[in-house]
């Protein structure tokens, strides 16, 4: 196995890891019940995808 001869100094290790970083979560407003969700996700307050149901939320009394 190859092995570096040399020590990788940190700006360009920076540089290699210049593109690892996440992406900032697209925030949309839900059709229905207008919250905030995640884009093409399920909306965890009114369960609804796309104005249809699709989870079955719990009544809180």
């Amino acid at each position: 196995m190859a092995e570096p001869k040399k020590r990788t100094n940190s700006s360009k290790q920076g540089m290699r890891r210049m593109h690892d970083h996440t992406k900032q979560a697209n925030i949309v407003y839900c059709e229905s019940c207008h919250e905030p969700k995640e884009a093409h996700k399920v909306c965890y307050s009114c369960g609804n995808f796309d104005k249809k149901p699709v989870l079955e939320m719990k009544k809180e009394k």
